[in-house]
Order: structure tokens, then sequence, then C-alpha cells
């Protein structure tokens, strides 16, 4: 789940020639930005400001509710939609009524900004390594070709190297900035990895099967080739830090699998000014490993997410897969903050372990929303039955990863209702 700013941009490099913006497309961008500032002024978005504090500081609140159509959202916005003809203009404009329809429409407890934010412009380089992804379709189900075919080869890895293009990067904010800057608060940020978990880029590298198989057959290569990983990962955390490049994520980010950072205990009491990783939330997952035992979860994987994790000033921990049989493990990583419920996990024993001392982000299943039209009483009483098991708890209701909500838009601003219904009945 990438970083939900006000910019699609936010995740991908913009590549230079892309960074133009015609008369007639700002023409069209601008209203849009208007619209959004509008709705940003509204002093209901004060008080969902005000929730997210006081819920991440573990502090009693209602649930709070956010839902991220994700691939959905090409079902809500089409490109019929779209009137914009460039390319970048087509990401602004996805951007804006995407937020546009969070404010008029959802119904969430999403806090609407009058903030649009641009990322570097960038290359970031492979582990010497890359894996070929093979579909038949541009959305779906794929398989890849994992390069590591043979763990003697470990010594060909190397670690990524990010190269800034700083000219591209400032056109790109200047061109936000003569766009929307009249309107928007116009600024840079950079979401450099969604999770630093590492797992994936194992499986990536090494294939899935093989790496559970490396867990018995090849475990002194395995550690071999984590550390690695967790080496290339911190080098890239220090590059960033010692370069300048992050960016505070206390605010309207989108942090962990699920929830926003709005938080008064980051940055540090002695920060000067240069975001430092102790000043930001930080998140780790290891879904890739659902079927491993929690046995091997520590010995694998947990001990080379700990320095990572160790960088944060706050985390957040999980996302798919369910954490009840390794929480034991997964409770030792310092600062832990947030905690990912998802469909998969035991709800009760979740509660039982997180009561009011983390985030409970629950995640209901996406399926929920997947026909074109939505069982109601069904999602009402699984809503109910959550609520109820997390009493005590410091719940918050995360509806995402939806492949499709069945071509009908009304099918999350509907979720968003009865989910808002059953939290308001505590």
């Amino acid at each position: 789940m990438p970083d939900q700013t006000v910019s699609s941009l936010s995740t991908q490099s913009v590549a230079p020639q892309r960074i133009r913006m015609s008369p007639a497309d700002r023409e069209i961008l601008r209203p849009l930005a208007a619209t959004l500032a509008t709705f940003a002024s509204r002093p209901s978005e004060h008080a969902k400001r005000d929730l997210w504090y006081r819920h991440n500081a573990l502090q009693p609140t209602r649930p709070l509710i956010f839902c991220d159509p994700e691939n959905g959202w090409n079902e809500i916005i089409t490109a019929s939609h779209l009137q914009s003809q460039g390319d970048l203009a087509r990401d602004w404009e996805m951007t804006l009524r995407k937020e546009i329809f969070w404010a008029d429409s959802m119904g969430d407890d999403k806090v609407i900004d009058a903030a649009f934010r641009v990322p570097h412009v960038y290359h970031e380089s492979d582990w010497g390594m890359t894996h070929q992804i093979i579909k038949v379709a541009s959305h779906g189900s794929y398989r890849w070709d994992p390069p590591l075919k043979n763990l003697d080869d470990i010594s060909q890895l190397r670690f990524p190297t990010i190269t800034v293009d700083r000219q591209a990067s400032d056109n790109l904010l200047d061109l936000a900035q003569a766009t929307f800057g009249d309107l928007l608060t116009v600024s840079r940020r950079t979401a450099w990895w969604w999770s630093l978990g590492m797992t994936r880029t194992l499986i990536n590298l090494r294939g899935l099967s093989e790496m559970m198989l490396d867990m018995c057959d090849n475990p002194r290569q395995l550690h071999q080739l984590m550390a690695i990983l967790r080496d290339g990962h911190l080098a890239k955390l220090d590059f960033l830090q010692t370069s300048n490049l992050l960016s505070l994520n206390n605010d309207n980010t989108y942090v962990g699998s699920g929830g926003f950072g709005f938080t008064r205990q980051l940055p540090q009491n002695d920060f000067a000014g240069q975001v430092r990783t102790i000043d930001m939330w930080g998140f780790c997952e290891s879904q890739e490993t659902v079927q491993v035992s929690p046995t091997m979860f520590e010995e694998f994987v947990f001990p080379y997410q700990l320095p990572l994790v160790q960088r944060f000033g706050l985390n957040c921990y999980g996302c798919c897969e369910p954490v009840h049989n390794r929480w034991h493990v997964v409770k030792r990583f310092p600062r832990l903050r947030r905690v990912s419920v998802s469909p998969w996990a035991d709800p009760a024993k979740m509660a039982e372990y997180l009561q009011a001392d983390y985030i409970y982000s629950l995640k209901p299943s996406p399926a929920d929303l997947a026909a074109p039209q939505i069982d109601e009483p069904a999602i009402r009483a699984k809503l109910r039955r959550a609520i109820e098991i997390t009493r005590g708890c410091r719940l918050e209701i995360i509806m995402k990863d939806n492949h499709t909500i069945g071509n009908n838009p009304q099918n999350v601003a509907r979720w968003c209702q009865i989910a808002r219904e059953e939290a308001q009945r505590l």
C-alpha cells in the first residue's frame, strides 16, 4: 500500500520529459484544486484531525473509519471522467478527483487537506539481479521468474543505489507551484518505501517455494541472504537521511497498512530540521511468510527486521498476514504502536493481546464490496461483532485491498456509512 498523499506520483519517479502542462490542462485542473480547498476548509476536517491525534496517542475514541478502494478507484473514476490530455495532467487530475470523492462522497474519517505533494525525480537500481514478471493481463494474477536460482550466486548481489535528478525534481515542484500554489499548499515529499519488511524482496529474488525450502535445506545461506537484504535496507536509510531526502510523516500521511500518522510524539525533542528515521513512523510486515511457523519467523525474519524497526520513533507492523500466532515475537519490536489485524487473524486473540496498548488496525474482508450489490445486513453484522470483540481496544477499521468494488461506486460510500453507524453505537 503506497503512501496516501494528495499526489498519485508519490511512489514512482516521473520521467523528465513528462514534466510539462498545457494551458488547457491547467484550466481543467485549477477548478478541481479550488474545490478541494473548499472542502478542506470545513470545520469537520479539524474534528477528524483531532480524532486521529487522540487515537494515535492511544486515547479512547470511537472507532475510526477509513476506506481506500485501491484498484476499485478505476471503477469510481474511469478514463472517461478525466478531461485533461497530458500524461502528468491526467495523473494529477486523477489524484484531485480521488480527494474530492473522499471529501464529498466517501463518508469516512480521512482528513481532507488543502495540500498537493510531488515526489523527487529519481532512479533506484536493482540488487544486481531483477526478477521477470510474467502476466497475461495488465491487472490480476501473475507469476515471476526469480533470478537467484543458486544460492552460491549470492556474491553477485549489490546494494541498490538511488540517483536523484535534482533539476527535474525542482522543475516538477515549480510546475506544481505554478499550477496550484495560490490554491493549495504545494510541497515535495517522496515515499521512498512502503514497507521495510524485506521478505517481498527476498521471494522476488529467490522464489516463494525456494525461500521456504531454504529454511530447512539451506539455513546458513538463507541467513547470509537476509543479512545482505538487511544491510542494503539500512544503507538506503543512511543515504536518505544523510542526503536530507526524508520527510516527516507525523501528519495526514498514510502509515503502515492502515491509518494516518497524526501524532505529537514525533519528531523527537531534539529535532533540528533535518528529518531522521527516528523522527518518523516505520513499518514492517512479512506477508510472504504467512505459511512459515512462528519459530522459523523468529529465526529467519525477526532478527533482520529488528535493526530496521529500531531506527524509527513509532512503528507499525503487519498487513494481510495474520499475526496472532507470532504475536509473542512481533510484540518485541520497539515502539510498536499500530498492529494490522487482517481478515485471516483471530480477532478475539488480537483484542486480548492488543487491548488499549496498541492500535488495533482491523481489516475487514474486501470481498464484502466485490459484488454489484453488497450484502448490507451481513456487513453490518460482521462490523458489529468486530466492534463488540474489540471493546476497550483502540480500534480503527480500514477497508482496503479491493481488486473490484463490483463496478458500483456506491458500494464504498454505503460501506462507510454502515461502518460509521456501527462505530457510533458505542
